[in-house]
Parts: structure tokens; C-alpha cells; sequence
């Protein structure tokens, strides 16, 4: 008699306390890709017994005890840490066993031939671990229902079995990064239902065109990073379903033919580092929802003319034609291409001047670098004058000195106003005190060590000389000690006017030496305004003391203690929803503000200004929780990048590996992608479960949870009354934003308004 499903359910319990193992708190060992998932998901089973753990962190072995189950139909434990192999016992489940799911473990040994004689089987997934040897061609024997199978990541070695087209209800299957070699098996599509397939990051050979015959069903097809050579299987970009379709890395030759027809779905289409040859068809233009387009690096064999109808890709956002012969001009219509957030022309034959669209212009001169003929900005050579060969040497040169000279008038003109605007305005506007530095160490006769303290805005500030008469201990009290910094110390200073402003007493002047160098990075924060950031008052120097006066947040937190520190205990987790003290409406706010804040750094100050310390500490809230950003400016007063220990988790990972490496703004971008992370997951950066453990990176984190298809489970689960959708748009901004490749990340004002579309659209 079958037992029901209560008393299956009740039959598991027992079994898990024989298996004896240790459950603990970290992250996923492994992840799977997002689209192969998505499709997992829409493999159903019938009700019955099922064994469900995803993610517990249990270790040890499979235990035998679970073939005692015979009515189980459902084993689904990825994502822990399990090792050993799979027990040959497991081949008494193979009258009920509809889904076996191991993913995300340590398991290894070979891949046991009697999963394939389960005739209930409809998934077996048993990737991200560490399997070895060949595939045994039983497992693609008798396959009545199997609809998908996953073998990837894995240490799999051999032949792919021949016998994988002869599951007819086969839709989707998964062999990518092994090590299998030898061609595919013919006939591929023969299940009439087969919609994935992916064999990436092998070395496999062969052709492979004339293996996909019947193919009708394609959603992605994923042969990337093999040794495949022949003719590229382009014929599959007409079909209906598909979406995703990467060639790249490869043998493939011959020319890429015309596209009549292209899927509406079609998304993705790289065919990059391979040997194409011929012109880049106009017909791409057909593909109209295509967001990747990368047809780089095939060995100057791809030539022609760029085609200006690739402006009509509205939605393309990755453009990359770069190491190849292309010839011509730059179409000035790509600078249409309002959500281009990569493009790479660079190393072909193009010739002519780059069009002046701000669009192009912002890639910069790595987009088109390598192309000898082509000129203009941001290249650092002018295009020459139409006129330039109808006029003589000595009227050229007469042209040109007539006009240095009036230039240099100019200048020189302009540079006497703005230097007397600029004198009186200080006059009105800033104030010099002599200080005593009460801090420093005076021995008995000698002269009191005196600084020079400037203040801005000094209408808002106690300027007095008598609220500084009593020297720089005055605003050091240490009982008004704030926090400490990467920089320095914090304190609070109040004055008898009841003013009180924020003392940063620096511990280090980073690359600074000189007191001109100090007062020249002063004076360039001396402008910034933004609701957003915290104001700058002024600074004091002396050769012992250097302080940086700003406006003080009286609300006396910032977004990390709300997320991680006590405010976030003080406050129960069920107290009113507020996650901590702070809801999602809240933090949502924090994330548009603080965005807002860097967009204007980056975007609207001229010259740049970049943060390079931007972390949840540095984002303070006042009494309304409004978003106030602190330790802008400071780039030259920071220690090297290594000695960053407070800011674990936040360094861009170009600067964390080479601290000498070209500052950017996007560097900024990671930071705060990460911040966007934090506020989504209540995690910190970087976390350890306990001494000994390894430390779990929050980007890696959510990234494996999120390809996993578990999304809620990144969710901080003090929050309450929030639109789930808001909160998975945020943690895919804050990836993109932490890529590892910096022009992958978008620009600031992109995010802002990222950001902004995710409340106006929900």
C-alpha cells in the first residue's frame, strides 16, 4: 500500500537524523547559470515523497538509509556540502524517483551508470561538483521522461555518448566546463522538444552544423571556449525561440550570411575570437531586440564597412567589433544607441574622424585606439583642415603665430578677472586665524607652536577668534570622540554659539608632503555643494596637526550601524517592519540620494571628483534619515589601498590587486554597488561564520543565490511590506555595478537613472 503523502513526509525525518550531518552557515560552494534554472524550474513531479535542503551548508556523505524510502520521488539537496559518491544503493529508488538534484556539492567519483535506468526520471542535475571520468553512455539508455540533465562543472573527461539524442522528451541539457573532447553526437535536436544546450569551456571538436538538423525548439545554444571549426551554425538565429547564441572562442570560419529573419526573443549573440571572414551583414538590423553584439577578435578576417543600420538595435547595450579589418568611417547614427553601455571599435582599418556624439565620446580613446587613419577626440591627433593643403608653409605658420598671440591676450585677460573675482570673493567669504596647537608637545621655554585655520562660509560658522582662543584641544575633547575613519579621528566640536560642526583630526596625509599640496586639495572642495553631501566648512594646518571642519549629522549614525551595528539590535525585527529601524522605503531613499550624490562628483564637477572610500560607514543619516555623503575629495589623504582594512569588500577589484593601478569613477561604481547589496541583504561586505572559516564575499553570495533561482533568499529578513520586485532590481544594479571588469560597470548618472525608472515603473 502507498503510503500518503504525510506519512512520506514523515518517513524523511528519521532518514535525515541517520545521515548525521553537520549543518552550518555559509555560502553556496557553486552556483548555475540564471537560464538554466529558469528552465529547471518548469520541470514539474507529482506529489509524493520529497527531500528538500538547498543551501543548509550539511556535510558529510549520502547515506544508504535513503533508498529505504521507496515511495520517495524528490531528492533536492544543492547547494551544501556534501562529499563522497553517490551510494550504489541509490538504485532502489529507480521505480519512483522523479528528480535527483546534487548540484552545488563536493561529491566526486564517477558518475554511477544505473541513473540511467530510472524510468521516472524526469531531472538529474549533478553539477558543480567534482565528478571524474567518462559520462557512461547507459546514463542515455533508457530515458522515457528525462527532460533535462546537467553535468556541468564537473572534472568529466571522454566522449559526449551518442546516445543523447535518443531521449525523446530530452529538452535541455548541460555539459559545460568539463574536459570532454571528440565531436558531438549527430542528430542533437532529434527530441523534437530540445530548447538548451550547452557544452561551453571543453575541447571539443569537430563540426557542428550538420549535427543540429530538426532543430525548431532552440532557446539558448551555448558552444563557446571549444575547439568546433567548419561553418558557425548561424541558421538558428531565424528561429522563434531562441534568445541566446554564443559561438565564441572557436575554430568557425566563413562569412557570417544574411539574416532575412531573427527571433523577436533574440537577445544575445556572440561570435567573437573565432575566423569569420567577409562583411558584417546589414540583416543584423533584423534582430531588433539584440542587447550583446560582440564580433571581436577574428583575426583581421572580418572586414568591410560598419553598418549604419546597427543604429536601428535600440536596445543594444554591448557593441564590440574590435581586432578585426574593418574599414571606413565610424557611422555617425551609433551615437542613436541611447543604452549602449560598451562599445569597442579598436584595431581594425577605420579611417576618417570619430563622430562627436557624447554617446561614442565617453568610451574613450581605448574604444578606437589602433586604427591609424581615424583622428579627432578622444584620440589624442586632430583631424587635419579641408583647407589645409591650399595654403602655403609660411601663411600657415603666420596664421598660427597671429593666433597664439591673441589666444595668449585672452588668456591672460581672462585669468587677471577671474583672479580679482576670485581675491574679493575670498575676502568676502573666507576667513584665516591664527590657531595655538594645544595638541602638539611644547617643552618648557620654548615658542607655542601656532597653525593656520581656514573658514569658509563664515557667516554659518562661530568665527570668532575667542571660539578658538583655547587652541586646537578645544575641538578635541575626547569625550566628544564621534568614530575613527580610514583617515582619521572624528569628533564633535560645540561652541558657545551653539554651533556645532564635525573635527576630523588626520592620522595620515597619504601622498601629501607639503603644506602648499594640503591647502591646494583644500581649496578644491571648497566649492561642492549638493543636498546630499555633507558640507565642507574648512581646515587647519600646523606642522603637528591637520583637521578637516565639516558640517555635523545631528542624528549622529550612519547606514552601517543601522544595517550591522547596534542600532540595527536595538530594534526587533518584527517591531512595525522596519528592518533594523530602517525599512525598505527608507533604504531605497539612501541608495537614490547617495547615488545622486556621487552622479554630481562624477558628472557635474569639473575637474572629477572621486570618492575611492565609499562604504556604508561614509553614508550618514540625519534626524529624517536623509542621505548625507562624508569623506568625498579625500583621495590623496588616503593610506595605499592595501592598508585599507576597514574597507574589506568595497575596493574595486583592479585597485585591490594592483593599489598603483589608474584611479576611475568607476571604481566609485563598485563601491556603491556593493552598498546597494548591503542595504538588499543586511549582510556586511565580507563575512566569517566563525574562526577558521572561510570568509564569504557578498557580491560571490548573491551572485550564487541569485543564479540558484532562490532570489528571496538573499532578502534581509528583518525587512517587511516591500515590493519584492524593487528589491531583485536593486541586487541585479548592484552586480552589473561590481563587475569585475570596469567597463562593465555602468557610469553613476546611469545608475541614478536606473534607480529612478525602478519607482516609477513599480
Amino acid at each position: 500500500m502507498r503510503r500518503s503523502p504525510h506519512a512520506a513526509a514523515a518517513a524523511v525525518l528519521p532518514v535525515l537524523l541517520l545521515l548525521n550531518w553537520a549543518a552550518a552557515v555559509g555560502a553556496a560552494t557553486a552556483a548555475e547559470t540564471r537560464a538554466l534554472l529558469d528552465f529547471k524550474a518548469a520541470v514539474t513531479a507529482d506529489p509524493g515523497a520529497r527531500l528538500r535542503l538547498h543551501g543548509a551548508g550539511l556535510e558529510g556523505v549520502l547515506s544508504p538509509s535513503l533508498a529505504r524510502l521507496p515511495a520517495l520521488e524528490s531528492v533536492s539537496l544543492f547547494g551544501n556540502r556534501l562529499s563522497g559518491v553517490i551510494p550504489a544503493s541509490f538504485a532502489g529508488l529507480a521505480g519512483t524517483l522523479h528528480k535527483l538534484n546534487l548540484s552545488g556539492n563536493a561529491l566526486s567519483g564517477e558518475i554511477p551508470a544505473f541513473l540511467g535506468s530510472f524510468p521516472m526520471l524526469r531531472l538529474l542535475d549533478i553539477s558543480y561538483n567534482a565528478f571524474s571520468g567518462e559520462i557512461p553512455a547507459a546514463l542515455f539508455g533508457a530515458c522515457p521522461r528525462l527532460r533535462y540533465v546537467s553535468l556541468a562543472h564537473n572534472a568529466l573527461t571522454g566522449r559526449v555518448p551518442p546516445g543523447l539524442g535518443s531521449c525523446v522528451r530530452l529538452a535541455g541539457f548541460d555539459l559545460s566546463y568539463n574536459n570532454l573532447d571528440g565531436e558531438l553526437p549527430n542528430k542533437l535536436c532529434a527530441p523534437p522538444e530540445m530548447s538548451y544546450i550547452s557544452v561551453r569551456s571543453n575541447s571539443l571538436s569537430g563540426t557542428i552544423d550538420d549535427k543540429l538538423d530538426g532543430c525548431r525548439s532552440l532557446d539558448l545554444f551555448d558552444v563557446g571556449s571549444n575547439n568546433f571549426s567548419g561553418a558557425a551554425p548561424f541558421g538558428l538565429l531565424a528561429l522563434v525561440n531562441i534568445t541566446y547564441f554564443n559561438v565564441s572562442s572557436n575554430n568557425f570560419a566563413g562569412e557570417i550570411p544574411a539574416i532575412p529573419t531573427c527571433g523577436d526573443r533574440f537577445a544575445y549573440l556572440d561570435a567573437s575570437r573565432n575566423r569569420l571572414t567577409g562583411a558584417v551583414p546589414e540583416t543584423v538590423a533584423n534582430c531588433r531586440n539584440l542587447m550583446v553584439l560582440d564580433l571581436g577578435a577574428n583575426g583581421q578576417g572580418l572586414g568591410g564597412v560598419i553598418p549604419a543600420t546597427l543604429s536601428q538595435l535600440k536596445n543594444l547595450n554591448f557593441l564590440d567589433l574590435s581586432e578585426n579589418a574593418l574599414i571606413g568611417v565610424i557611422p555617425p547614427e551609433l551615437g542613436d544607441l541611447s543604452s549602449l553601455a560598451h562599445f569597442n571599435v579598436s584595431f581594425n582599418n577605420l579611417t576618417g574622424s570619430i563622430p562627436s556624439s557624447p554617446l561614442l565620446q565617453q568610451f574613450g580613446p581605448t574604444a578606437f585606439v589602433g586604427n591609424p587613419l581615424l583622428c579627432g577626440p578622444p584620440l589624442d591627433h586632430a583631424c587635419p583642415g579641408r583647407n589645409a593643403r591650399r595654403l602655403g608653409v609660411p601663411v600657415i605658420v603666420a596664421i598660427f603665430i597671429a593666433a597664439a598671440i591673441l589666444v595668449g591676450i585672452c588668456i591672460i585677460s581672462a585669468m587677471n578677472i577671474k583672479a580679482y573675482k576670485r581675491r574679493k570673493e575670498h575676502h568676502d567669504d573666507e576667513e584665516e586665524i591664527l590657531v595655538s596647537d594645544s595638541a602638539a608637545i611644547v617643552s618648557p621655554g620654548s615658542t607655542v607652536i601656532t597653525g593656520k585655520l581656514v573658514l569658509f562660509r563664515k557667516n554659518n560658522l562661530a568665527s570668532r577668534y575667542e571660539d578658538w582662543e583655547a587652541g586646537t584641544k578645544a575641538v578635541l575633547d575626547k569625550n566628544c570622540l564621534v568614530g575613527v575613519g580610514s583617515v582619521g579621528a572624528v569628533y564633535r566640536a560645540r561652541f558657545e554659539s551653539g554651533v556645532s560642526i564635525a573635527v576630523k583630526k588626520l592620522e595620515t596625509l597619504g601622498r601629501i608632503t607639503r603644506q602648499e599640496e594640503f591647502e591646494h586639495e583644500m581649496g578644491r572642495l571648497r566649492g561642492l555643494s549638493h543636498p546630499n553631501l555633507v558640507t565642507f566648512h574648512g581646515y587647519y594646518w600646523s606642522p603637528s596637526t591637520q583637521l578637516l571642519l565639516s558640517e555635523f549629522v545631528e542624528n549622529g549614525s550612519n547606514l552601517y550601524d543601522h544595517l550591522h551595528g547596534n542600532r540595527r539590535r536595538s530594534v526587533p525585527a518584527n517591531s512595525g517592519g522596519n528592518g533594523g529601524g530602517l525599512s525598505w522605503e527608507r533604504r531605497f531613499r539612501v541608495a537614490v540620494a547617495t547615488s545622486r550624490a556621487l552622479a554630481y562628483l562624477h558628472h557635474d564637477c569639473k575637474p572629477q571628483v572621486l570618492h575611492l572610500n565609499i562604504k556604508s560607514r561614509n553614508i550618514l543619516l540625519d534626524k529624517e534619515h536623509e542621505a548625507k555623503l562624508s569623506d568625498f575629495g579625500l583621495v590623496k589623504l588616503l593610506p595605499e589601498l592595501s592598508n585599507l582594512h576597514t574597507a574589506a569588500g568595497y575596493v574595486a577589484p583592479e585597485l585591490a590587486s594592483s593599489p598603483s593601478s589608474r584611479y576611475s569613477d568607476k571604481c566609485d561604481v563598485f563601491s556603491f554597488g556593493v552598498v546597494l547589496l548591503e542595504m538588499v541583504t543586511g549582510r556586511k561586505p565580507v563575512s566569517s561564520h566563525g574562526q577558521g572559516t572561510a570568509a564569504v564575499v557578498l557580491r560571490d553570495y548573491v551572485r550564487e543565490i541569485l543564479e540558484a533561482g532562490t532570489v528571496s533568499g538573499c532578502f534581509d529578513r528583518s525587512l517587511r511590506g516591500f515590493v519584492e520586485a524593487e528589491l531583485v532590481q536593486v541586487l541585479k544594479l548592484g552586480l552589473v555595478c561590481t563587475s569585475e571588469t570596469p567597463s562593465r560597470r555602468p557610469s553613476m548618472a546611469e545608475v541614478v537613472q536606473f534607480l529612478e525608472s525602478i519607482r516609477s515603473s513599480s
